[in-house]
């Protein structure tokens, strides 16, 4: 028997709250990615980390706000706790790794196509482990072809939005990178979940796991509370919102001294020209 799938039960109010979610998240990180171009060596894994953290975070809350969303009108849906935290691990450490990318590699060539790559199997990789926490009277099913659509999906949008954000063009430029790559994030989730079927056992009864009411409620406070201290982090930035130093950070390179001018300015000084003093003639040419 085929289960009555329903991934809007509450209307447009999961959609719209999942894609700010996915927004934010997406918006802070790419940020915190142009911050780390902008900043010397020391400080770049900082800011790649904080990135990091917002994209994963950003995403796995817009799943599992739209998951809240989702229902089988024949059986009730349980999470289980383990696996739903090993979804937003995996989401924090995939993201982690095609950031890194971009950031130490810049924006660019091979470097750009294997970040986005791991990016948006990251990201595809967390909705499919989060859907396998699902515990319900059934099993789920999934259409090969449309699976394989909602993960070029998300590889394609993370390209572009690694791109966007390697471009250090102001606020206004990531501001639309996070807003594609909301709509990508959003609908990869939603074609996937287009994807899917549920197939009813015939026993009945409570599934294990735990309720989204008793689980997603309290788990999702806690990445809500990293984006809002991630996002006051940024806002109190004085450089995020032009996107680009004031003057290029000096980095100092093995073998070569570093010199007062070049770490004060990021410019090395010009050689100076002496000029030659002026000759006086001889006592006996004054005479002639």
């Amino acid at each position: 028997m085929q289960g009555t799938v329903d991934g809007f039960s509450y209307g447009l109010v999961t959609p719209v709250v999942a894609f700010l979610m996915a927004c934010l998240g997406s918006a802070l990180g790419l940020r915190c990615t142009i911050r780390s171009l902008c900043v010397a060596q020391s400080w770049r894994a900082g800011w790649l980390a904080l990135g990091s953290a917002a994209i994963g975070s950003g995403v796995w809350t817009m799943h599992f706000v739209a998951m809240m969303g989702f229902t089988v009108k024949e059986t009730p849906i349980h999470y289980d706790r383990t696996i739903t935290f090993a979804s937003l691990a995996v989401a924090i450490v995939m993201v982690g790794v095609g950031v890194f990318i971009v950031g130490y590699r810049g924006a660019t060539g091979v470097a750009l196509f294997t970040g986005g790559t791991v990016t948006g199997l990251g990201i595809a990789s967390m909705h499919y482990l989060g859907m396998a926490g699902m515990r319900l009277n059934g099993v789920l099913g999934y259409n090969t072809l449309t699976v394989a659509v909602s993960v070029v999906i998300a590889v394609v949008a993370s390209t572009a939005a690694l791109w966007a954000a390697g471009q250090v063009r102001g606020f206004l430029w990531s501001v639309g990178a996070s807003i594609v790559m909301g709509l990508a994030v959003s609908g990869m989730h939603y074609t996937s979940m287009a994807a899917l079927t549920v197939h009813l056992h015939s026993s009945s009864g409570a599934p294990d796991g735990e309720s989204p009411a008793a689980l997603l409620a309290p788990l999702l406070i806690g990445p809500l509370v990293f984006l809002c201290l991630a996002g006051a982090v940024v806002l109190f930035d004085p450089l995020m919102v032009r996107g680009r130093p004031a003057r290029p950070p000096a980095e100092r390179k093995p073998g070569v001294p570093a010199h007062p001018e070049l770490a004060r300015t990021g410019r090395r000084p010009q050689p100076r020209v002496r000029r030659q003093p002026e000759r006086r003639p001889s006592r006996t040419a004054q005479r002639r």
